[in-house]
Parts: C-alpha cells; sequence; structure tokens
C-alpha cells in the first residue's frame, strides 16, 4: 500500500502560496552561567539555515517526490537572498519570489543546547500588501495554477494573505476545477477562507477560529462537533480537518456525515517544530492525486511523525515516509 500509494503522488504539482521565512539554528552546549548576569552561556558549535512557513511546506513536496511552485514575499535583504539559495538548493524555484522593499524578510533565530530551546529571536513585521504588490502575486498565480494539481494556502498571519486576495485565489483556483486547501491562522477571520474546499487547522485554532463562546464549549463533550460545524457553516468549506497532536486528527465531511477519527502512532518527540507543514504536504500531495482523504490523512500522520523525531524544521523524506508507513 505504502510504494504504491506513493507511486501516484510522483511528480504531481503542487502551486503553494503564503508567508515565507527563513529559520536559522545556532546549536551549542551550555557548560556555565555567565558572570555578568544570571543566564546560561551557549558555547556555538554550529549554524545551520534552513527553509520556514510555507517555503518548507514546498521543501516538502519535493523531498517526497512531487513539485513544488511557491508563491512569497521578501524583503530586499540578506535573509531574502539566503532564502532564494536554500529554496534552489532542496529543488524549489526561488523565481515566484516578490520583493517588499519596505518590510524584512521574516527570519527566525533559535538558539539550542542539545535537544533545547534557550531562546529564539524572530526578525518580521506583520502588515498587509500594498494593492500593486497584491497584484503582482495574482499575476503570478494566474500564470502558475493551470499547470498545477492543486494549490495550499498557507496563512502565518504575516499579512500576506487578506480577504481580497485569499477570494481571488481561491475562485481563480476554482476556475481551474482545481482543489484548494487552507492552513489557516488563529487571528486571521475565518470568513477570508470561505469557499476553500478544505480547511486544516490544528485543535487551538479551531476553537478559536469558530467565534463560538470558550467557557461554554469546555463543558460541552461535543465541543468539537460544534466548533467544526460553526466553521463549516462560515466557509462552506466541504471538508474540515482538524488535527490534534498526539491525539490524532479528525475528519469532517458531508452534509450530516458523522466525523472521522484517524489516531496517530506514538512516537518520542524530540521538537514539533515543521510537523503541520510535513503533514500539510504530505495529505495535498496524497489527496490531490485521487487518493480518498482517509488515506491521505494516514499517509500525513506518518509522516508529520517522522519529523518530530528530529530537531527543528527538517522535511520528510520519501524512503522515510514508505518506512513509516510499513512499519
Amino acid at each position: 500500500m505504502a510504494r504504491e500509494s506513493l507511486g501516484r503522488i510522483e511528480g504531481k504539482k503542487v502551486l503553494v502560496i503564503g508567508d515565507v521565512g527563513l529559520d536559522e539554528y545556532l546549536m551549542g552546549d551550555v557548560r556555565r552561567i555567565s558572570p555578568e548576569a544570571p543566564v546560561p552561556v551557549v558555547e556555538v558549535r554550529n549554524r545551520e539555515f534552513r527553509l520556514g512557513l510555507a517555503a518548507n511546506v514546498a521543501q516538502n513536496i519535493h523531498s517526497l517526490g512531487g513539485l513544488g511552485f511557491m508563491i512569497g514575499v521578501v524583503g530586499g535583504d540578506t535573509a531574502a537572498k539566503d532564502l532564494a539559495a536554500l529554496l534552489k538548493s532542496n529543488g524549489v524555484s526561488d523565481q515566484n519570489l516578490i520583493v517588499d522593499g519596505t518590510r524584512p524578510t521574516t527570519h527566525k533565530v533559535r538558539l539550542m543546547s542539545g535537544q533545547h530551546h534557550v531562546v529564539r529571536f524572530d526578525f518580521e513585521e506583520t502588515k498587509f500588501l500594498s494593492q500593486s504588490l497584491e497584484s503582482d502575486v495574482i499575476e503570478k498565480f494566474r500564470g502558475l495554477i493551470p499547470s498545477s494539481d492543486g494549490v495550499i494556502l498557507q496563512d502565518y498571519g504575516k499579512g500576506v494573505l487578506s480577504e481580497n486576495l485569499c477570494q481571488a485565489l481561491i475562485r481563480l483556483t476554482h476556475e481551474q476545477k482545481k482543489k484548494i486547501v487552507i492552513d489557516p491562522h488563529r487571528t486571521t477571520p475565518v470568513r477570508y477562507y470561505r469557499g476553500a474546499d478544505l480547511i486544516k487547522p490544528n485543535r487551538d485554532e479551531a476553537y478559536l477560529l469558530s467565534g463560538l463562546n470558550l467557557d461554554s464549549l469546555r463543558e460541552h463533550k461535543n465541543s468539537l462537533l460544534d466548533v467544526a460545524r460553526a466553521i463549516r457553516e462560515q466557509t462552506a468549506a466541504p471538508h474540515l480537518i482538524i488535527t490534534q497532536g498526539k491525539d490524532g486528527v479528525t475528519i469532517f465531511s458531508g452534509i450530516d456525515g458523522e466525523p472521522t477519527h484517524i489516531p496517530t502512532d506514538e512516537r518520542e518527540v524530540f521538537d514539533v517544530t515543521g510537523a503541520g507543514d510535513t503533514y500539510l504536504a504530505t495529505f495535498c500531495l496524497a489527496w490531490f492525486s485521487g487518493l480518498s482523504i482517509e488515506t491521505a490523512a494516514v499517509m500525513a500522520n506518518a509522516a508529520a511523525g517522522v519529523v518530530v523525531g528530529k530537531i527543528g524544521s527538517v522535511p520528510c523524506s520519501r524512503d522515510e515516509l514508505i518506512a513509516a508507513l510499513e512499519a
């Protein structure tokens, strides 16, 4: 089953659009406390750059045997150049990066001691794009969507995806009779995503996006069902997947169909960074290839289980996914 299913996703083209970023890891050891202040001194031994946010989704698509095309917005800075170089070295084109000289490239620096985060520094500015930049994004999207097998819209709340842009991209996708999957952000009004084919929040995001009273929901045994119903009513999304970490995922499809719960295998977790990106990439590759939602969710669970056993934002390879599914 594993090799047959993965054979169907080989070469599938997925268009990823959303917030992109550069992840930097400074890794070392803590051997003493600073004499200047009661803080640990990390002796840095290694420095690595990795693709973050939507760029990590595109990277995962490539590592699983698909073709990831990515549209993103960066600043006119060194981080943008590092990001572009990293994209190319990981098999993803950098030709669809749009430069906004008024903002920095989103850049996260993590200081690590062994498997533990010591501190994280975020360099970013959250604001919506200008009308002219939104038009540039739409034109790039219009040129790429005909040759794509499906679209991922990944919202990290950095301001790239406005309501106007989301609705334009959903409309253009459906004009080409393709599917569009949304990875939402908890602070974005859920109406931005109306008309999408599938929305994939995690549990915390779903509760916030529903707009329901959280205090009363906590006392309701069917609260997840109520949350799912509220999101689907506001977005008219035919499918909704709520991920719940070690508790698996729940799929809501059909008008009044019963939810389907898919558990996850117990694994040793070192770092959950990037696991949601891996899940999204794997699921969409499988679903866009014609596999059922349930099969796609099982494959995505297995891929996410691989990356939580690693440190940092690291993709799941095709061979690793085969091994996880066969196990």
